[in-house]
């Protein structure tokens, strides 16, 4: 793509002026919003921004939930010029703020239900000027809000209600290699990093994954069990039906199966999205088998899909499953199963746009099938690099290429089978996990002298968080007391589904903690859905 391009624009404007206005672009809880209040409220959103401060090339970071205001605010960021940062609505006050300082976030735009977190973020980022809370005035950590409460010092409390000016602004020219807005992964590192997508990125995505796989169309209604601070979720339920003048469903409450359930059978959508293991939880749920009778794909990704979940899914609902891989940097799903060409256990095959390679440990491609490489992949939608980690983007972005963390084997007809990862890092419900993130919540607990998390496969074949733990002398690890000071510390996908007290930990003549022997540990049993000893 060559010449001035914003994605804002592209996604809403283009089919507004193709007459498309009084389509539906979102439904929320018992509202729609056509595409021409859509387009307004991107104005609104976009115009508000610039009326507390935020100018081009800023960042804006996102702690909203699921609902209309996530998509004026991300698409109005664009607009502007700005660059809009969601992060997981899962996550913990000072995981938000470490966000915040990395980002330098000059504005925050909250959900009312998160605002408590603003007084700890603006306490520990200096550069923040300006919180706008949906809903009503932000107020401090543990305050309600309201417009008489106290402020954070040095930062500025808005109403998203306030920002009301329709007229439609003139943003900056910015073009398709434009850093458009980041998202934060942990990547294989454990370290938060801001992957850096362009404005082109989003036309990618739905040009290559959401044309070529999926065929959507302007009949096509959305709903996606993971959120749009994902990937996953900001292509399914944002990217690609705004790319096609479709419609989506938001949900601003946590996704469970009776949720999905009374969702998928009042608004009737025809594609599907959601991590394996949540498929998997909907058939335990004892789901009606024609709550998917609308949907023609059911899309997973994030995690392996068990060949045995797949069948069981499919044979409770009908409805056929493409599962595939993708990844933060790369921003959507880049080798799919097809539909009619589906191979239960595999990832499919390379999505139109993308090549996909094996390498060996000397960085020589693989050619021959069945032999288990490192996986790498080039497409248009690859991120820029990190932001800020010089060292990590040098690494995994190569002369075009990705490397992936994965280790993948491809068959001698082509279809791409997950093998495991060439890290420690654990995938836990389509999420990454940083073991060294996990074990230093466990140390802080008086009763625990050392700690080491891997990842465990529970009964239904999907990833968990286990914790080995080693008592300080003297003291008694109470599981559930550790259980809970994990709570109270963690995002939930990040907390040990199993703990196990050990006298010890295996480890190498260097002090290395020998976690392929943790992990032959845990292969011998699979891993129980609450903490147990």
């Amino acid at each position: 793509m060559t010449g001035p391009f914003n994605a804002a624009q592209w996604l809403v404007d283009r089919q507004v002026s193709a007459g498309a206005g009084g389509r539906i672009a979102f439904q929320c809880e018992d509202r729609s919003l056509t595409y021409a209040a859509l387009q307004e409220a991107t104005w609104a959103a976009a115009n508000g921004l610039r009326s507390v401060g935020v100018a081009p090339g800023d960042r804006v970071l996102m702690l909203v939930a699921d609902e209309e205001a996530f998509p004026a605010a991300f698409l109005g960021g664009l607009r502007l010029g700005a660059v809009p940062i969601p992060v997981s609505t899962m996550l913990r006050p000072a995981e938000v703020a470490a966000l915040a300082v990395d980002s330098e976030a000059k504005a925050m735009v909250v959900s009312e239900r998160y605002s408590s977190c603003v007084g700890q973020v603006a306490a520990a980022a200096p550069g923040l000027e300006a919180a706008i809370v949906v809903g009503q005035v932000a107020a401090p950590t543990g305050a309600e809000a309201s417009p008489d409460a106290p402020r954070p010092t040095g930062v500025k409390a808005y109403s998203w209600s306030d920002f009301d000016d329709l007229t439609e602004p003139a943003g900056p020219p910015t073009g398709a290699d434009t850093p458009g807005f980041w998202l934060y992964t942990s990547g294989t590192t454990g370290l938060p990093k801001g992957a850096i997508h362009r404005h082109g990125d989003i036309k990618v995505v739905a040009d290559t994954y959401a044309r070529s796989v999926l065929g959507i169309d302007p009949e096509d209604v959305c709903y996606s069990v993971a959120k749009l601070f994902f990937a996953f979720g900001l292509g399914n339920s944002l990217i690609f039906p705004l790319s096609a003048g479709g419609g989506a469903v938001l949900d601003p409450h946590p996704p469970t199966p009776a949720r999905a359930g009374e969702l998928l059978s009042r608004h009737r959508p025809t594609l599907f999205f959601a991590p394996p293991g949540f498929c998997a939880a909907m058939v335990d749920a004892g789901l009606p088998a024609e709550t998917l009778s609308s949907v023609r794909y059911t899309v997973t990704a994030g995690e392996s899909l068990p060949p045995e979940v797949m069948r069981r899914f499919t044979g409770r609902f009908g409805t056929e499953m493409l599962d595939g891989i993708g990844s933060t940097e790369a921003l959507h799903i880049f080798c799919s199963n097809h539909s009619g060409q589906v191979r239960a256990g595999t990832s499919g095959r390379p999505v139109q746009g993308y090549s996909l390679e094996l390498r060996a440990e000397d960085g020589s491609v693989i050619g021959e099938p069945d032999r288990p490489g490192s996986l790498w992949v080039r497409g248009a939608s690859v991120a820029a690099g990190y932001w800020r980690r010089p060292d990590v983007t040098a690494a995994t972005f190569v002369d075009g290429w990705l490397r992936t963390g994965d280790f993948y084997s491809r068959s001698a007809d082509g279809y791409w089978r997950f093998v495991g990862r060439n890290s420690d890092m654990i995938k836990a419900g389509g999420i990454w996990v940083s073991p060294a993130e996990v074990e230093s919540v466990l140390v802080e607990h008086d009763d625990v002298l050392e700690a080491a998390v891997v990842g465990g496969r529970d009964a239904g074949g999907l990833e968990a968080v286990v914790a080995f733990v080693v008592p300080r002398a003297g003291h008694t690890i109470d599981i559930a007391g550790l259980a809970s000071h994990c709570r109270e510390r963690m995002a939930a996908f990040k907390r040990p589904r199993q703990i196990v007290v050990v006298d010890g930990l295996p480890k190498t003549a260097t002090g290395k903690v020998q976690r392929f022997a943790l992990r032959e540990r845990v292969a011998a049993a699979s891993v129980p859905t609450e903490a147990s000893e």
